[in-house]
């Protein structure tokens, strides 16, 4: 499932990555953030619905600080792709780096001054929303197909109507992992260090995407189709 292909090279493994990473950052905010996505923006849909109705521990100012940053980070990641045409690995190589400052951020802010404040809170609602937006756009510009790295509801339904597709198995896969890991480091260690891992494979991801994208004789999964 790592394993790169003729026609999209690395960045079938590298997604799966970005997969987990979203997995991650969503069991931190939902867990520990007031029960907002700052990935899966369908859910937050949802919540501001419930919110508004007057449902029990649900934020509609969360749901909404989610959703305003996630759209400037789609905005932003749009504009990236926009200005990095032609070849996918350079962009997703700057898109990952820029994402990772973010969620450094984040992570020292939840380790210095944790997010039991709503300033803190709604911080980290709004870096790590704006990593996530960014991720959706470039990673939606890069057209890998089966792969969104956030949104499983259609991938899930090709996958069962279809009943074919190693890339929108895998990609279900590593979302819960993700998730599952990112419960297990909040439940069971801290949120910084939830963060933190998520920090880790974002430097890891741009790094081999970097190595990756170094000038050879172009191969196919560079162009941007």
């Amino acid at each position: 499932m790592l394993k790169a292909d003729p026609e999209h090279g690395p960045l079938v493994p590298m997604l799966l990555v970005l997969t987990l990473v979203t997995g991650v950052v969503d069991a931190v905010s939902y867990l520990e953030l007031g029960h907002v996505f700052v990935a899966n923006m369908t859910g937050n849909v949802v919540f501001l619905g419930f919110a508004l109705a007057g449902a029990p521990g649900l934020s509609a100012t969360a749901s909404l600080a989610a959703l305003a940053a996630f759209v400037l980070g789609a905005l932003a990641g749009g504009h990236l792709a926009r200005h990095l045409p032609g070849h996918r690995g350079h962009l997703l190589t700057a898109a990952v780096a820029a994402q990772a400052v973010l969620l450094a951020a984040s992570t020292v802010l939840a380790a210095v001054l944790g997010h039991g404040s709503d300033p803190a809170r709604y911080t980290l609602i709004g870096l790590l929303a704006l990593a996530m937006g960014g991720q959706n756009a470039v990673v939606r510009s890069l057209k890998v197909p089966d792969l969104t790295t956030t949104v499983l509801t259609m991938t899930i339904t090709a996958l069962a109507a279809d009943r074919t597709g190693l890339r929108r198995l895998a990609s279900t896969v590593w979302m819960f992992a993700g998730a599952l890991l990112g419960a297990v480091l909040v439940l069971h260690a801290a949120v910084p260090v939830a963060l933190g891992l998520a920090l880790a494979l974002l430097v890891a991801v741009a790094a081999l995407t970097h190595h990756a994208a170094k000038p050879v004789p172009a191969p196919a999964w560079t162009a941007r189709r």
